[in-house]
């Protein structure tokens, strides 16, 4: 390759930006800290975003855990990262465990 003046392409690594801080808006008390105990089930839940590449684009995985049991109590996949993805994910979760009062805390 060096002999006739070809090189690889190198493509930069992709990475997913979820979170755009740059604005004037109040941002929500955090009001878990950093306390991750659940002395009951369905008392905190926590949710995340993975973002799962594919052949054919991204996927988005939102999962909801109950952080007392430890086990996933919903989750919702889409091939977007609009507010409907959360809200699929959080709607099983309470269809399936129907908590009284529960708090979650999200990244």
């Amino acid at each position: 390759m060096r002999r006739h003046g070809i090189r690889a392409a190198i493509h930069r690594r992709f990475r997913v930006v979820t979170t755009d801080s740059n604005h004037g808006l109040p941002i929500a008390a955090n009001l878990l800290g950093q306390t991750f105990l659940a002395s009951r089930p369905n008392e905190i839940w926590r949710t995340d975003i993975s973002c799962i590449p594919t052949h054919e684009g991204w996927l988005y995985l939102c999962g909801v855990l109950d952080l007392f049991t430890r086990k996933p109590v919903g989750w919702a996949m889409r091939d977007h990262l609009r507010q409907e993805l959360a809200i699929a994910a959080l709607t099983m979760a309470i269809q399936r465990q129907r908590p009284t009062t529960p708090f979650g805390g999200a990244d």
